[in-house]
């Protein structure tokens, strides 16, 4: 019975202690140079974020997203694929901005990051995906796009072919606010 009794309780260790390795990488734990890109045990991806104190000083802190990555956890994303992808390890927040850039698209499009560094795909095939863009078709035109030079990416999305194609972009005008 004592047998039992002390396998019954090594059985309840090994579980809380499975459910405290579980939960190993938290993006609060990160410092400034291992926080951009890297994925909590969660599944959340880590974002670094800047703070300046009334001092001046700049504070960085890094903390849990709602973004999840796909598939991936416990992830820190290694030197290699940051300068492959034409990243920045001390990158602000999540923006689907630098998709427009056309250095940027080139370096992830490129084959030494688009199939080897499966975190940063993910990321910004998401960030292109809720711009609605394809990112596979993105990349597929970054590569017309040098060979031929002739279309560009517009920021709405829409991959055009010249000037022909591109049409004036009508905005509004709220009517402006009563002095109080």
């Amino acid at each position: 019975m004592a047998s039992y009794q002390s396998l019954s309780t090594l059985a309840i260790l090994a579980l809380g202690l499975a459910f405290c390795i579980q939960e190993t990488l938290a993006c609060e734990n990160l410092n400034k140079d291992s926080c951009a890109f890297a994925v909590s045990s969660s599944g959340k991806r880590c974002v670094l974020e800047k703070h300046v104190r009334r001092s001046g000083e700049e504070v960085y802190t890094c903390r849990s997203s709602e973004i999840e990555a796909d598939s991936l956890k416990d992830w820190i994303e290694t030197d290699q694929c940051i300068a492959a992808c034409g990243l920045d390890r001390k990158a602000l927040g999540i923006s689907s901005d630098s998709l427009l850039e056309s250095h940027f698209a080139q370096k992830l499009c490129s084959s030494k990051c688009y199939d080897s560094c499966p975190n940063i795909v993910d990321l910004y095939f998401n960030l292109a995906a809720g711009e609605g863009v394809y990112l596979p078709k993105l990349c597929e035109a970054k590569g017309e796009i040098e060979r031929r030079g002739l279309s560009e990416i517009k920021s709405s999305g829409y991959i055009a072919s010249g000037p022909e194609s591109m049409k004036p972009v009508k905005f509004m005008v709220a009517p402006a606010m009563p002095p109080y």
